[in-house]
């Protein structure tokens, strides 16, 4: 089990503190979310404000203001014994205090004490719009600053979205965030593996990511990334499979996306395999198309390359095998402009990659695309996906779905493949397959 590093979440907070400038920030702690009746869904802490504090409990705020004297406030849940008896131990204002922010209170005491700490500030970083409980927390203190404005104080007049500050911050990673990655994804590599010679035909599904399951949680991950995708047969052309009920057969590929989380960072890794050992002559086509656009596509990654260049490379390959296989006519720079290649490939190949699978972080700036810098880590995951009602020209490829996605950290003289404890090769995968 990974231990918190305080001291990181400290350096961030003094990044923070920086930006602000004469503002405040208030950020709120996830709330539990209810299943049904009196029971929650599993608890997993907002990701901005586990960003800057490391603290995993509900109910909690964190104020952050700014200016000549910056200091940090984390509000909360006071100790009670009663309620720590049904849902366990909380930290405490006291022990609060030892975590390397400036103060400690109660979040007993916000509505009291956000209005002061909004005085003579000039705006409020926040998120707003997102949850109908939080904004009238704001609402109100804004509106008691406002009326001691009578009394000289001064009262933010504008508000700004967190995401123009901690989500910048996230985009690019430290390196202690790339180690915690690289658990995760080594984690989950282990488990993709196991998943590859476990899978034969007669398993359902749901035995596949049951042992994904379980071989995350037996490494220390919290928790998955996703919910796992594990479509065998034609579920793998369906994107976002999740049922993972189906008894895999004879000759079947099975699509494996899945990923766990480390010390709250997430793995996203796809692996298309075949159940019985080996690919089919049709099955094999296919994916080495696939593969090859990864290939094209991690090629051009680097530094000053944007996540459009990436696709258009994976594109480009994609478009030149459905030619070859005679799916597609024309010239591959035809496909690309028609976009006749895209009931096969439907998807984009990348996005960024962190404490949220699919994670923060503009993707464009001025309306064009944003160059990546180092210490940004993105997925690459060209695929093709062959419904069963594709048209004639595909028959031979019906009910066919590959995608193969790997883990990328843009470096300063390069890439670097996070994931490649996982074999894509064909021959390797058929070997992984056979144990």
């Amino acid at each position: 089990m990974f231990m918190v590093d305080f001291s990181a979440h400290l350096r961030r907070r003094k990044r923070v503190e920086q930006e602000i400038g004469q503002g405040v920030l208030v950020l709120f702690a996830a709330a539990p979310t209810l299943r049904n009746n009196d029971v929650t869904h599993e608890f997993r802490q907002d990701s901005d404000f586990y960003y800057l504090t490391g603290f995993d409990e509900p109910d909690a705020a964190l104020v952050m203001v700014g200016g000549a004297s910056p200091r940090s406030i984390l509000l909360v849940s006071p100790k009670d014994p009663a309620r720590e008896l049904w849902d366990g131990v909380r930290l405490g204002v006291e022990r609060a205090r030892g975590l390397g922010l400036d103060e400690a209170h109660s979040i007993l005491e916000l509505e009291d004490q956000l209005p002061i700490w909004l005085a003579d500030r000039s705006h409020v970083v926040c998120r707003f719009g997102d949850d109908s409980l939080v904004d009238p927390r704001i609402v109100r203190a804004l509106a008691v600053a406002r009326r001691q404005m009578r009394r000289g104080s001064g009262c933010p007049s504008a508000l700004v979205d967190v995401a123009t500050v901690v989500h910048e911050m996230r985009r690019t990673k430290e390196a202690t965030e790339i180690e915690l990655l690289s658990r995760a994804i080594s984690i989950s590599a282990e488990a993709h593996l196991a998943a590859m010679a476990k899978a034969e035909p007669g398993v359902y599904e749901y035995e596949i990511e049951a042992l994904l399951r379980g071989a995350f949680r037996a490494r220390g991950s919290e928790r998955v990334a996703y919910e796992p995708i594990v479509g065998s047969g034609q579920n793998a052309t369906i994107l976002h499979y999740v049922k993972n009920q189906r008894r895999m057969q004879q000759g079947d590929l099975l699509l494996i996306d899945a990923g766990c989380e480390y010390g709250y960072y997430a793995a996203d890794i796809t692996r298309t395999f075949p159940v019985s050992g080996q690919f089919s002559p049709a099955q094999r086509a296919v994916y080495e198309i696939v593969l090859a656009a990864q290939a094209a596509s991690i090629a051009v990654s680097g530094p000053g390359v944007t996540l459009d260049q990436i696709h258009q490379a994976a594109t480009r390959v994609i478009c030149e095998g459905l030619i070859r296989l005679g799916v597609l006519t024309g010239t591959p720079e035809q496909a690309e402009a028609d976009g006749t290649y895209k009931p096969f490939f439907m998807h984009k190949t990348s996005h960024y990659l962190g404490m949220d699978v699919h994670d923060v972080g503009r993707y464009f700036d001025q309306g064009k695309p944003r160059p990546l810098e180092p210490g940004v880590v993105i997925t690459v995951e060209p695929g093709l996906y062959f419904s069963p009602e594709a048209p004639e020209a595909a028959a031979r490829y019906r009910g066919i779905g590959v995608r193969i996605e790997d883990d990328v950290l843009i470096e300063a003289g390069g890439v670097r493949v996070l994931s490649d404890g996982v074999p894509k090769e064909p021959e390797e995968v058929e070997r992984a397959c056979r144990g």
